[in-house]
């Protein structure tokens, strides 16, 4: 407070012996409160009259700053209670500046996973139904599975076109390990559907319930991988339950099983070479690269084997039977289902552990398999439904006991780790 002088003149009166006891209380008063009081010499022109002068220390409200500063406190709560960004997150306000609370996904992992889990299920059966569907009125398997592969690449360009996500930058190097990948991916996902145009989509399933069976034996004869005794016993089951499926199966041929079988192979050497493909590229984009080329793998048979069928019979008949919107449609749906599961499976795969990966597999399977006999009626024997269940079983259990391992090996090397890394700090 700036100083000032002679504000105040005191003139002598009957009460000027109560002002001097005033005085002195407040010098005492302001004393104690830090404030600075002092008052100038009396004047020459009028006696006993002493002019008051303030300092220019400030003046230390004590109370009025709690006063304000509960205030602050309560408008800072309300204003950090009623905040939020964009994505719908909670904003923390302290000391002038907003932090952001934990997002939906973070509060809720489980949820989020769990919904992951039923988008990957749904859409897997919705492609396998409309797929199926499909060849009853359009049995080209080749030109589906390229069609299939087609869509999904466009998916893609629209997607870096957009920077959703960004296109990593590939070269000849980076080809030259996908394009195995990619070989397999194709032949597997063609024999896939040449399966299911010949045989009822849960037989095809159940074939293909074999396929852990393949990968314990390319890991053990061809990569060198030791398989414990108890994993290849596990694999018993999945053996006998798709063989007693087989023998009652109404609507069994050799095409149908053979193709099943061809594509279990298949998807076990892209199971191997895509450990030989970790190229440092996020999943989106790995499988963008390898949708590419595997379509450029799967129009050679489409044109060659098809092609002339196509053109003369294939279109004519599929559009007088359901008409060009719904032949194009069709086509459209079957082939965006097909790359949104794949997308999806690897998205949700990547949330989990190895045993709930397992588990997850196992039960996408038997989800296929219910609502393919309930959707299209498929008639199966007494024989059929037990070696299925007999099969899935054995699935489950393999799957359960290489999850086991697998944690067991990554706990082990967690621990390897930081032994070394304690032992190489403390002879520093």
């Amino acid at each position: 407070m700036a100083s000032m002088s002679n504000i105040h003149l005191l003139q002598r009166s009957k009460s000027s012996s109560f002002y001097k006891q005033h005085a002195t209380n407040s010098i005492a008063s302001t004393a104690n409160r830090r404030t600075h009081v002092a008052f100038s010499p009396p004047s020459k022109k009028i006696e006993d009259t002493k002019p008051v002068i303030f300092s220019s220390a400030p003046l230390t409200f004590v109370r009025l700053n709690e006063i304000l500063k509960r205030h602050d406190s309560h408008k800072s709560w309300i204003t950090k209670a009623a905040a939020a960004d964009a994505e719908g997150r909670e904003i923390e306000i302290a000391n002038g500046s907003a932090k952001p609370g934990k997002s939906f996904a973070e509060r809720f992992p489980a949820l989020v996973t769990g919904f992951f889990f039923f988008t990957w299920y749904f859409l897997n059966v919705i492609f396998n139904i409309l797929n199926k569907k499909v060849y009853n009125y359009f049995p080209y398997p080749y030109f589906v599975s390229a069609v299939h592969l087609l869509v999904g690449v466009s998916y893609c360009l629209v997607s870096w076109a957009v920077g959703l996500p960004k296109r990593a930058p590939v070269d000849k190097e980076i080809l030259g390990i996908l394009t195995p990948v990619a070989f397999c991916h194709a032949l597997g996902h063609v024999m896939s559907n040449v399966s299911f145009a010949a045989v009822a989509v849960s037989f095809t399933h159940t074939i293909k319930a074999l396929e852990p069976f393949f990968n314990a034996g390319a890991s053990q004869f061809v990569l060198g991988h030791q398989i414990p005794l108890p994993l290849w016993l596990s694999l018993a089951p999945v053996v006998i339950g798709v063989s007693m499926a087989s023998l009652t199966e109404l609507s069994f041929n050799w095409t149908g099983f053979s193709s099943a079988m061809i594509s279990n192979i298949a998807f076990t050497y892209r199971s191997i070479y895509s450990k030989k493909a970790m190229t440092g590229m996020d999943s989106t984009n790995v499988y963008a690269y390898t949708s590419i080329i595997a379509l450029l793998f799967c129009l050679p048979p489409a044109i060659f084997i098809e092609g002339p069928n196509l053109m003369q019979y294939g279109f004519k008949e599929a559009i007088a039977k359901v008409g060009l919107y719904k032949f194009l449609s069709d086509l459209f749906w079957i082939g965006m289902f097909y790359h949104l599961y794949n997308q999806v499976a690897t998205n949700t795969l990547e949330r989990v552990a190895p045993l709930t990966h397992a588990v997850g597999n196992v039960l996408k399977r038997v989800f296929v398999i219910g609502f393919s006999i309930v959707v299209f009626g498929n008639k199966i024997s007494t024989q059929t439904g037990i070696g299925t269940g007999i099969a899935i079983a054995g699935v489950a259990i393999y799957s359960l006991i290489k999850a086991n391992m697998e944690e067991k090996k990554r706990v082990t090397l967690t621990h390897v780790t930081k032994y070394f890394i304690a032992l190489k700090n403390s002879r520093s």
